[in-house]
């Protein structure tokens, strides 16, 4: 019984135009109009990573995780069921909806829509991008990550942990409590944000070359108010990135370079650096409100020559080394 990957995401908005533009002419997607009231988009062969409702709320709809096999389902629902969770098995049209042959419906204690869905579809047609980039990292590590607010960290950390199966890859408790977890080798694939708040933070995509996100960086730097965290690299999944403001208010990372782990042998382990080496200044907040803590932060890593591995190091370079024959 595993979940080992964040297939696909749902976003709630009315706002369809202006997510059209920022999903395929930002962030590079492949815009797929579905009907007048929904819209999707491609990163890949899968028919969607993904979708945007026409309804109010500006915010989460849905998270789409993968399971191995389809008696997964009736494993994991049996067991939320358990733990006070009411779950029910998606329609035949939900799963054409979600282009996947079964899924599980439920949610989670603060409210947020889960979907752990089985063999999802792959396209007949080739991924076309929506401004010229080299593709995404997605495959067996599933999509990107997504991040949530969370009221109550105490509940929702072990929520995850103990009936979804996910792996604390690291935490950090300053300057508020993140929790990071992993399904598969990308370093983390959700987290949680112990904010006191609810809904959605940001999702992340990852780009194939470091250049797609310097020239996304460039875009949004010409788009007013597009930019939230300006270019930066986080200290504990060596991500170089930086974060847009979506349509809908919560952020979306654009970023390269994970860092990989190997599920069988990790550690989960407290971290106490700050989220960053260097950048990802939060442009959105002021001063007192937090900026000021997380620039010091920064500074004193930098102060302490903290950084990350040397490329030599680093696993993910030498697999798409090795995968592009050099």
């Amino acid at each position: 019984m595993a979940i080992n990957a964040l297939g696909h995401i749902g976003i709630r908005s009315d706002k369809l135009s202006d997510w059209g533009d920022f999903a395929s002419g930002l962030l590079g997607m492949q815009r797929i109009d579905r009907s007048s009231r929904e819209l999707a988009f491609r990163m890949d062969d899968r028919m969607q990573r993904l979708f945007v409702v026409n309804e109010p709320g500006e915010t989460l709809s849905s998270m789409g995780w993968e399971v191995e096999f389809e008696s997964d389902l009736d494993l994991y629902g049996t067991r939320l069921e358990q733990a006070g969770t009411r779950v029910r098995y998606g329609t035949r049209a939900e799963c054409d909806r979600r282009f996947c042959a079964a899924m599980i419906l439920f949610d989670d204690p603060m409210g947020n829509r889960v979907e752990l869905i089985w063999k999802p579809m792959i396209a007949s047609d080739p991924f076309v991008p929506g401004r010229p980039v080299s593709g995404f990292v997605t495959g067996p590590v599933g999509m990107g990550h997504a991040v949530l607010h969370v009221r109550n960290i105490e509940i929702m950390m072990p929520y995850y942990r103990d009936n979804l199966d996910f792996h604390v890859t690291d935490y950090g408790l300053e300057p508020y409590a993140l929790y990071f977890f992993h399904v598969n080798s990308r370093h983390h694939s959700f987290a949680m944000v112990g904010s006191g708040g609810q809904g959605f933070h940001h999702f992340m995509i990852e780009f194939r070359n470091l250049d797609d996100v310097g020239q996304g960086y460039d875009v949004a730097t010409q788009r007013e108010g597009c930019v939230a965290y300006t270019l930066g690299r986080h200290s504990n999944d060596y991500m170089t990135s930086f974060y847009a403001n979506s349509p809908s208010g919560f952020f979306v990372e654009n970023g390269w370079g994970g860092r990989i782990i190997d599920p069988t042998t990790w550690e989960p382990h407290e971290t106490a650096d700050g989220p960053s080496f260097w950048g990802h200044e939060r442009l959105y907040l002021t001063e007192e409100g937090g900026r000021k803590r997380l620039r010091e932060m920064r500074m004193d890593a930098a102060a302490r020559g903290v950084r990350a591995p040397p490329v030599a190091d680093c696993p993910w370079l030498f697999n798409e080394l090795a995968r592009c024959g050099r």
